[in-house]
């Protein structure tokens, strides 16, 4: 698979560098194809890359602009995010042994966002695409969703807690 924003880093000279990654309108428009959203109108990656012994570790920030529907109403609508993101690159040797379709495995926090590589070249760009691709909110609400929601008398857990009573007490 060819990456929509690929960035490759050679790893052998990479130690504390930063790197601005920013998406070309063509790349942005690939990526919102991939994530099935309206647009991606801008998409940048701020990273700071430090390597201990085989180990990868890229830390920072991601940020968009973006266009999506609302799970609500389906109105487009503009959302701006940013993430805070640390990726680990292991190399594939340190992959751990294969693991049967019936075995059942424990993974733990340190077991997310590993990205295995092999040779001296790993791609920060598509792991900071997938890092957005986490990111963005699966069912987003737009601005005109609660009053969707009042009309179609939808209620909200909050409305539903066993202290929606007590909003309506006066003193």
């Amino acid at each position: 698979m060819t990456s929509e924003f690929s960035r490759i880093i050679d790893i052998r000279d990479m130690s504390g560098k930063t790197h601005e990654l920013v998406a070309t309108q063509q790349e942005c428009a690939a990526l919102a194809k991939r994530f099935s959203i309206v647009s991606l109108d801008s998409f940048m990656a701020h990273l700071v890359l430090e390597k201990d012994g085989a180990t990868i570790f890229a830390r920072g920030e991601i940020s968009a602009e973006l266009q999506q529907l609302c799970s609500v109403t389906a109105e487009e609508f503009p959302a701006i995010m940013s993430d805070d993101i640390e990726i680990r690159f292991e190399p594939e040797t340190e992959k751990s042994e294969e693991v049967t379709p019936d075995e059942e495995i424990e993974l733990t926090e340190q077991d997310f966002d590993v990205e295995y590589y092999t040779g001296d070249k790993i791609d920060i760009g598509e792991a900071a695409a997938q890092s957005l691709a986490v990111a963005i909110d699966p069912y987003p609400r737009g601005p005109h969703a609660d009053s969707a929601d009042a009309r179609a008398n939808i209620s909200t857990p909050e409305d539903n807690s066993p202290f929606a009573a007590l909003k309506n007490l006066k003193k």
